[in-house]
């Protein structure tokens, strides 16, 4: 008996959780792409499978609807691998340990992946059932969605027939997304060269931050653990004489990172210390409401070649010059972040320091502002920068019968009316609406809390709900 098998809806329920017996982080989604063509297969389905692993799966309409328009349903199957200090699981290699608690469900120590696995397993339940009413179903599960959306760039649709398309990969139950901003990644790397120094090896580890999705949580407030280590290092070197051997922060570009860790060689070890004491308590009372529990520890490092002076200065400046948060907020749409960026991965080599950003604008312009920036700081410092996974904002429209059918069968259902709102948050209904022109397309889901956090929350009765309403949507498409 697994663990969800009790459970409504039933199907749902059954392969979310084979889902989640399989490892599926970003850049890992092989063996699901399989799962889901053998699925295929052993339903006789039409489907295809690409070289990165993307899948399409097929179904003919149900009695009655053989004449009515084909939907697409979409979402990905790739999922955020973040887990717990405490927790030893690999997550490249083993499933994730579900449990329930009320009305969530979570995964015991680690990311749940809700986000998007309810969509595969949505889509799957609707490709299983022979007793719904529905028009020809076009399920499309992309890859690598969490790292830039490689998959649904690159994926072929010309296949498809719809040009109606539920996307269900929205993380707030009664909220109906209809645009997006678009986004990309850069890299900006800073040479650095190494050079003897004599002194005592420390290491420097902030800890304690909420961290957080880089797009849905950049306007909370919270503290980016990389740009705090910035200032850290920075108020460190004016009191004494350091040389930095590296800096790590961060697995993700889009998720706000929740530690970072510095080595370095000082000159004075107590007053590094003293330092770090100091800004502990600062950052204390700055993020009291969003990081009430940051810390800053001081131990004894490992004494290894450290940076030279020129180098070390450089990277503190590029911790402290580059920018991050929020740069805009939209003059059209109240409270909606217009254009960001996330320190999200500090890296380091041996000769090289790498900090990866995720940028984020619904203004085209303005993600090129961001870029032009970045390389203009960097190349002041002897760097450089590299733009990769571009892609194009969701434009709203003005006119739209399928959002007013899920408008209509939500008020019918709920009571009231769903939100209709623009996201700062980057979602492949982009990339899909570029693919297929006259594209009309909503994007929604299920309550999930904390996405990308292994504190990661899915309400199980909003799936219930989120799995009548699109039933009834699909009955209404006739």
């Amino acid at each position: 008996m697994g663990v969800l098998s009790h459970l409504e809806p039933k199907g749902v329920w059954n392969w979310f959780e084979q889902l989640c017996a399989i490892p599926h982080g970003s850049g890992n989604t092989k063996r699901v792409s399989d799962w889901l063509v053998s699925f295929a297969q052993a339903r006789g389905l039409t489907y295809w499978q690409d070289a990165m692993h993307n899948v399409i799966i097929c179904k003919d309409a149900s009695a009655g609807y053989e004449d009515a328009e084909s939907v697409i349903l979409q979402g990905h199957m790739d999922m955020v691998c973040e887990k717990a200090a405490d927790c030893d699981k690999d997550m490249a290699h083993e499933g994730l340990d579900l449990a329930i608690d009320g009305d969530m469900i979570y995964a015991k120590g680690t990311t749940l992946g809700g986000d998007d696995g309810i969509a595969v397993a949505i889509m799957m339940a609707l490709l299983d059932a022979d007793d719904l009413a529905h028009p020809a179903l076009e399920c499309v599960f992309t890859v690598d969605e969490e790292i830039g959306m490689p998959g649904a760039a690159a994926i072929d649709v010309s296949m498809l027939k719809g040009r109606r398309m539920l996307n269900l990969d929205s993380e707030d139950e009664g909220v109906f997304t209809v645009s997006c901003a678009g986004g990309s990644m850069v890299s900006c790397r800073l040479p650095v060269m190494r050079r003897g120094f004599t002194g005592t090896a420390l290491t420097v580890k902030i800890t304690g931050l909420q961290g957080g999705h880089s797009g849905i949580e950049i306007d909370k407030g919270r503290a980016n653990a990389n740009m705090l280590m910035g200032r850290v290092l920075r108020a460190a070197a004016q009191k004494t004489e350091l040389r930095l051997i590296g800096v790590e922060g961060g697995k993700k570009d889009n998720v706000i990172p929740n530690e970072c860790t510095a080595r370095l060689i000082a000159l004075d070890p107590a007053a590094v210390r003293g330092v770090c004491a100091n800004m502990e308590r600062a950052f204390q009372n700055e993020y009291a409401v969003t990081d009430s529990s940051v810390r800053v520890d001081v131990s004894d490092g490992e004494v290894r070649d450290a940076m030279n002076q020129a180098a070390t200065e450089r990277v503190i400046c590029m911790l402290n010059c580059l920018p991050n948060g929020i740069q805009a907020m939209s003059a059209d749409i109240e409270g909606l972040v217009q254009t960001s960026l996330n320190m999200g991965i500090l890296t380091t080599k041996d000769t090289e320091v790498e900090a990866v950003f995720s940028v984020r604008s619904s203004v085209a312009s303005q993600k090129e502002m961001l870029w032009e920036r970045l390389a203009c700081l960097m190349e002041l410092l002897g760097g450089s920068t590299e733009i990769s996974g571009n892609y194009p904002g969701w434009q709203y429209r003005k006119v739209s019968p399928l959002r007013e059918l899920l408008t209509e069968v939500f008020t019918r259902q709920y009571g009231y009316g769903p939100k209709i709102e623009a996201i700062h948050a980057g979602v492949e209904c982009g990339l899909f609406a570029d693919k297929l022109p006259g594209l009309d397309c909503v994007s929604y889901g299920p309550e999930l809390r904390e996405i990308h956090t292994c504190r990661e929350r899915m309400s199980l009765s909003s799936v219930q709900r989120v799995w009548a309403m699109t039933v009834e949507v699909l009955r209404r498409m006739k």
